[in-house]
């Protein structure tokens, strides 16, 4: 070293607010990076707010759908569409105001009006507007896989609006059976597609 150039002293002090600034500018750009949380989702965000107007707040999608699928008829919101798709809960009210919360990754829920003379045409469940003809009475719902394993057996009365609700997995091809006072029936049902029903009213008891 030259003895007539001064040595470059830095304190301490200096080097830790170095330091510092040095890793607040690599946490800005990391944080810019940073992919936005599920939550951001606007449509997602709406959903919630149709929701806490009608009384429904803090309740997951599966705990939205069972509130409103057994409620009685006529406690059901009058201004509210709640329409059962496979891959999502779409929500509209009367002012237009439209939301979305999304279904599980591995089950869809499915709603069944079993009927004995009369029945209507469906295909997305409305969970608020929706009617069968059979109110109360017990039934039992098999839902076999086309191997044959039962992935659904329980026995229990429909809902006031004449559905019962079920979750069933995604990616299925099988056979749904309703057995209700001696009679039975049968169809068909698929879960492979965001575009399969969730209505299932076409069962008629026999």
């Amino acid at each position: 070293m030259n003895q007539d150039t001064p040595a470059l002293f830095i304190s301490p002090r200096r080097k830790l607010l170095s330091v510092l600034a040095t890793l607040a500018v690599a946490g800005i750009a990391l944080a810019g990076c940073t992919a936005p949380a599920a939550d951001a989702d606007p449509s997602t965000a709406t959903a919630q707010k149709i929701l806490a107007s009608h009384d429904l707040a803090r309740l997951d999608v599966e705990e939205v759908i069972e509130r409103l699928d057994t409620m009685p008829v006529a406690d059901r919101p009058d201004a509210l569409i709640a329409s059962v798709q496979p891959d999502a809960l779409m929500l509209r009210e009367e002012s237009g105001r439209e939301g979305r919360l999304p279904m599980p990754r591995d089950s869809v829920y499915l709603s069944i009006a079993p009927f004995r003379e009369q029945t209507h045409e469906c295909h997305f469940h409305s969970l608020t507007t929706c009617l069968g003809e059979l109110s109360d009475p017990d039934v039992r719902v098999i839902v076999t896989a086309e191997d044959g394993t039962k992935l659904v057996d329980e026995t229990r009365p429909t809902a006031d609006n004449g559905f019962i609700g079920i979750w069933v997995p995604r990616d299925i091809e099988a056979t749904l059976t309703v057995e209700s006072e001696g009679l039975t029936g049968s169809v068909p049902l698929s879960t492979t597609s965001p575009d399969d029903r969730t209505c299932i009213t076409d069962l008629r008891l026999l």
